[in-house]
């Protein structure tokens, strides 16, 4: 019988929303997301083709496996990691095949390294693929169209090392109608959303809960963006987590104006969503307009990030700087409005141009864009020329904002003023999930905050400040000892990128 070896490759540096921190503390490999790419693609191949998976954030490759096909899927944080992966197989004589987001937007870099190019998504073509791989009449590039999800399979979740992940996954739907001019998800899965049906996407539920996950991320670029669909969908979670016993709390992705529907905040708190990621940005109305990320316009961020406190919903945000609106003073601007706000974790960036993109076209006829294509894929890095200031004045002013934001003093400060705006109208009843303390299920989680808070007198500071909010929130427990998880993985991802000093910003006053 031919075999196949699907692999998901390590990120090349450590990234914001993953669990490198674990291991660097001398705990067991774990991950943040459990990885849905490989396992909806090993549900794919047919019985005619044995099947092996590897998260190489949770194990080592095998590369001496005996094995006729290695198929690597990944991102543009995956890309170096990509290569060698695949050069390694092919100096063994496997046949690689490569696939995922950035095979699909950026194939001048990765076709080089393999022998068979897979693009676009994998439902619809995947009969033909394994088909010509099983009768060894394979082409060296296979194309996929954006499939009805009805196509989707339940993923393999037995396949997948389930213990080492903290959170599930299951998509709900592909694609987001905005059409923000740096985002290249609307590029590779369109500006059409597509769904899966309600009674597919819980018995995916029901899949993930029977593999023992109770922490699900639902993985969909734009969770309430149609807001009936969104709605018809909630219910329906709700309804199961109603037979189940409150069996979970869900994580996912929305824009900031899912807070003008009252009713859909409701609905979300009520099915058990209970964090959500947003890509603010920047408080820079100008920028919002360039970027054309005109969902964000004419709002008052603040108070829209308190209406999902107000229900129960933690919020983490998105941070750019470097848009050509930007001038030098946007750096006390950005940490001026994320001070003011209730988010204590967010993700910070330099502007980029992902190719395939429509900045990626602007930047280029500009003659703006600097080391060809391919986006640097690391924390420090553009490959923009800035409008206003100079590359190196941009970098320079981004690492100054992450290290002042994440001051012990600054991040504790953050979580206080999230755990004072965390009133969830929904305390009590049936739909009410539970309020447990996330260590009391994963003793690793509690062992490393225990060494977050151990690193120097700021951070014990921090922690003794943060520790109140556990005793005396029980509503926001869970979310707070997320949040110090993510904190101490930003601190490694910090550091590991060069970034010292974080404890000598600010003053140790929290305040």
């Amino acid at each position: 019988m031919k075999s196949i070896y699907i692999i998901n490759p390590r990120s090349d540096f450590p990234t914001y929303y993953g669990a490198e921190v674990f291991a660097a503390s001398g705990l067991p490999n774990r991950t943040l997301i459990a990885d849905l790419a490989t396992v909806t693609l090993a549900a794919l191949v047919p019985d005619g083709l044995r099947v092996e998976l590897c998260d190489e954030n949770l194990s080592p490759i095998r590369y001496d496996a005996d094995v006729d096909f290695v198929a690597i899927t990944g991102k543009i944080t995956q890309s170096a990691s990509m290569k060698r992966i695949a050069s390694q197989f092919r100096d063994r004589g496997r046949t690689v095949l490569i696939g995922g987001p950035y095979a699909s937007l950026s194939p001048r870099e990765l076709r080089p390294y393999c022998d068979i190019l897979v693009r676009g998504e994998i439902e619809g073509i995947s009969q033909e693929l394994f088909g010509d791989l099983m009768a060894d009449s394979w082409k060296d590039e296979y194309r996929g169209g954006r499939p009805d999800l009805t196509l989707c399979p339940r993923p393999a979740w037995g396949l997948y090392p389930n213990s080492a992940a903290l959170l599930g996954a299951v998509q709900t739907s592909r694609g987001c109608p905005f059409e923000c001019e740096f985002c290249d998800v609307i590029q590779y899965l369109g500006r059409k959303q597509r769904h899966k049906p309600v009674a597919q996407v819980l018995a995916e539920l029901d899949q993930v809960y029977g593999h023992g996950y109770r922490h699900i991320f639902l993985a969909d670029d734009n969770f309430t963006v149609h807001r009936s669909r969104a709605k018809e969908l909630l219910v329906a979670i709700r309804d199961w987590q109603t037979r189940k016993g409150k069996a979970l709390t869900l994580y996912t992705q929305v824009s900031i104006d899912a807070a003008r529907d009252e009713e859909l905040l409701r609905m979300c708190a009520e099915a058990g969503l209970t964090s959500v990621f947003i890509g603010i940005e920047t408080p820079n109305e100008d920028s919002l307009r360039e970027s054309r990320k005109r969902q964000n316009l004419n709002i008052e961020l603040l108070n829209e990030i308190g209406r999902f406190l107000e229900h129960g919903i933690a919020v983490s945000g998105g941070m750019i700087v470097g848009f050509d609106s930007d001038g030098l003073d946007i750096f006390e601007t950005q940490y001026r409005f994320a001070m003011a706000s209730p988010i204590p974790i967010f993700s910070l960036g330099a502007l980029v141009a992902p190719e395939a993109t429509p900045l990626h076209a602007r930047m280029k006829e500009a003659g703006r864009l600097v080391g060809g294509s391919e986006v640097a894929a690391s924390p420090w890095s553009t490959n923009i020329s800035p409008l206003q200031m100079s590359r190196r004045q941009l970098i320079a002013g981004l690492r100054d904002l992450c290290e002042r934001l994440y001051h012990p003093s600054a991040f504790a400060r953050r979580v206080l003023h999230f755990a004072q705006g965390f009133r969830p109208r929904i305390r009590q009843g049936a739909h009410a999930c539970p309020a447990e303390d996330l260590s009391s299920h994963d003793p690793q989680v509690w062992r490393l905050l225990g060494r977050l808070s151990a690193r120097g007198p700021e951070e014990a500071l921090m922690w003794s400040k943060v520790k109140k909010v556990l005793a005396d929130n029980r509503e926001a427990r869970r979310l707070v000892i997320s949040m110090l998880m993510q904190y101490a993985q930003i601190l490694y991802m910090y550091e590991a990128a060069g970034l010292r000093g974080t404890t000598a910003i600010e003053g140790s006053s929290v305040g």
